[in-house]
Order: structure tokens, then C-alpha cells, then sequence
């Protein structure tokens, strides 16, 4: 396992931890997802760097491979025309431009494979911030859906607790009422029975009155006779 891959792997085992562990994961996220982002630019700034630094290696090496040749047919020349001093010459600017080229071949391969580690990492991040931003949007329709649940619990709330209060007072008002009337009938009827009592009373005493009457004239009407 390279040193990338084990420092992302403890990247995204504490990323993970966080996330499980935070009040608010989609700010935590967008935070992540922000600084990500911005190693993915420079990632990709670094790896244009490269490339450039790659073919200008290759532009190197391929020159001095050329002129390594191209001595070596000056050398060959020489030596069929006798001059074996020309032949040397060109022979020793063979010997360097192979050593140069030689050189600039093992930069370029270098360079190409930290080219290829670079381009695999930028893979996986790119990965990485898709599968975040796929959390992001999981996590938002999460909250989402809790914030509705909530509206909906305080909906049903207020729809059920006021109807059920209310008939509670109208039934209230209702008995209040029901006793009122019931008492004042109670009171009218106590008020009858009262006045009957009197009329009942004041009956007696004027039939009393009129037998005292009564028998007040007999006795005149017996006395004049």
C-alpha cells in the first residue's frame, strides 16, 4: 500500500468520524467538500506542471539520441575517408550526446510514474468528492424530511388539540346553561307555589270574612222580625 493511499484511508476513517459525530454534517461537508475542491485544482495545476516538465524531458533525450546517431554516421565517414582524428571527435560528442540522452531518458521515466501516482490520486479525490457531494445531497434530503415530519406533527397537533378544547368549552357553557335554566325554573316554580299559597290563604280568611258577614245579618234579619 503506497504512503497515499494509507494517508487517505486515515483521511477519510476521521472524515467519517466527524461526520457521525457532527451537530450539523451538511456544514461540515460543504466545508470538506470546499477544501477538497481546492487540492483537486492545485492537484490538477501540478499534474498540467508535470506534463509540461515530462515532454520537455522527452524533447531532451530524443534530441541527444538523434545526435548521438547523427555522430556516429559522421564518425563512420570520416573513418572511410581516412580521417580517423575527424572520426574521433565525432565519436567522443557520440559518447556524451549518449550519455546525455541516457540521463534524460531516466528523468522522463521517472517523471512518468510520478506522473501516473499523480493522475491516480487525482482520480480518487475527484472519487472522493463525488461520494462526499452524493452525502451531502443524501444528508440534506435527510434533514429535509425531518423538517416535514416536524410540520406535519405540529399540523396534526394544532388541528386535534384546539377542536377537542373547544368542544370541552362548549360543553361547558352548555351544562352552565342547562343549570341556569333549570335553577330559574326551580325558583318560578318555588314563586307559584308561594303565590298559591297566599291566594290560598287570602281565600280562606275572605271566606272567613264572609261567613262572619253572613251570619252578622241573619242575626239583624232575626232581630227585626
Amino acid at each position: 500500500m503506497s504512503l497515499g493511499k494509507r494517508i487517505r484511508d486515515i483521511t477519510v476513517a476521521t472524515f467519517n468520524e466527524m461526520l457521525e459525530n457532527s451537530e450539523d454534517p451538511v456544514r461540515l461537508i460543504d466545508k470538506y467538500l470546499a477544501s477538497q475542491l481546492e487540492q483537486i485544482r492545485e492537484s490538477e495545476r501540478l499534474l498540467q506542471q508535470c506534463l509540461t516538465h515530462a515532454a520537455s524531458l522527452r524533447q531532451q533525450y530524443s534530441a541527444a539520441e538523434q545526435l548521438r546517431d547523427r555522430r556516429e554516421q559522421q564518425a563512420l565517414l570520416a573513418m572511410k575517408a581516412g580521417e580517423e582524428d575527424i572520426a574521433r571527435i565525432a565519436l567522443q560528442e557520440k559518447l556524451q550526446q549518449e550519455e546525455k540522452a541516457e540521463q534524460y531518458k531516466t528523468l522522463y521515466n521517472q517523471s512518468k510514474l510520478g506522473i501516473v501516482e499523480l493522475e491516480e490520486q487525482l482520480q480518487q479525490m475527484k472519487a472522493d468528492f463525488d461520494e462526499i457531494a452524493s452525502k451531502r445531497s443524501y444528508y440534506i434530503a435527510r434533514l429535509e424530511s425531518v423538517r416535514l415530519q416536524q410540520r406535519m406533527n405540529e399540523r396534526l397537533r394544532n388541528v386535534g388539540g384546539p377542536s377537542t378544547r373547544a368542544f370541552d368549552r362548549l360543553e361547558e357553557r352548555i351544562s352552565d346553561m342547562e343549570l341556569t335554566s333549570r335553577t330559574l325554573r326551580e325558583v318560578r316554580g318555588q314563586v307559584r307555589d308561594a303565590w298559591s299559597a297566599v291566594g290560598s290563604a287570602a281565600s280562606s280568611a275572605l271566606e272567613k270574612e264572609l261567613a262572619k258577614l253572613r251570619t252578622k245579618l241573619e242575626q239583624e234579619g232575626w232581630n227585626r222580625s
